[in-house]
């Protein structure tokens, strides 16, 4: 047995096709966990060790309650049981609150895009965690893993409506925990920095970004470089997150509850 113990538990992750998401799975897969990767994407991608009997992988939109509790039923079913769910899928259109360049235009905040981040960052993490809550409680034990964002704890200009669901993912993380420690059910957030590039960041995305802060692409790109914000020099790895996830999966993390931690190299406003 490792020293995480790792080998007998159950994790369902969501957003697990790719970026953090994609890591966190093949983290957990090495540390000898049984994981259950969902994703809206139909096309299970090749994970770092992986076989039949340590990977589930299951077609699930976060925002369909039925797709939610139709993937618990198959972690159970498979693996007997389910221990952790990490609560990963998100996404981020970067949007202006007023364009005064462009009143009412493509890249000034409307319904379509607040719903949309909405529905998937807020709404979609409710109900993924509410469903795997059952079975926590019903069984005594189990971690609700919610992934944050430094910029919930920060603000980020031209992402107002990202920073703001993943603020409201700080409350729920904190307000989840008061309400399911005397069930034996541990509640922790994860609020990521500035981490190296993956596919994740296009360039629609880089455009809308740039666009928002009044700078070129390029531009964008030198400040995801310099990394002079971060006290430890560079942007973060996507492995670190996955190590941190199975730290809090695993029994050696037991009285941490409540709290959302900063993987950002120690950045912050000052």
């Amino acid at each position: 047995m490792s020293w995480l113990a790792l080998e007998e538990k159950v994790v369902l992750v969501t957003g697990a096709a790719s970026g953090i998401g994609k890591s966190v799975v093949e983290g957990l897969l090495e540390a000898g966990a049984n994981v259950v990767a969902t994703d809206i994407n139909d096309n299970k991608p090749e994970y770092k060790n992986e076989n039949s009997d340590n990977l589930l992988y299951v077609h699930m939109d976060v925002t369909n309650k039925e797709n939610i509790k139709t993937a618990i039923n198959e972690s159970v079913e498979k693996f007997g049981h389910l221990d952790a769910i990490v609560n990963n899928a998100g996404i981020n259109i970067p949007r202006l609150l007023v364009d005064p360049k462009d009143p009412n235009g493509k890249y000034e905040l409307d319904d379509k895009v607040i719903d949309l981040v909405t529905d998937i960052n807020f709404k979609g993490l409710i109900y993924c965690a509410q469903e795997a809550a059952r079975v926590f409680v019903d069984q005594g034990h189990g971690v609700i893993i919610n992934m944050s964002s430094e910029s919930g704890l920060e603000g980020s200009e031209g992402q107002s409506i990202y920073a703001a669901t993943k603020n409201a993912v700080n409350s729920l993380t904190r307000s989840w925990a008061k309400e399911l420690g005397k069930h034996d059910v541990r509640v922790v957030g994860i609020a990521p920095g500035i981490l190296e590039a993956t596919g994740l960041r296009t360039l629609e995305y880089e455009e809308a970004l740039s666009y928002t802060r009044d700078i070129t692409v390029e531009k964008l790109r030198e400040g995801y470089e310099s990394t002079k914000t971060t006290p430890l020099g560079r942007s973060g790895k996507l492995t670190e997150v996955a190590n941190l996830v199975c730290f809090l999966v695993s029994d050696r993390s037991s009285y941490i509850h409540g709290v959302t931690i900063n993987v950002a190299g120690g950045k912050t406003r000052g």
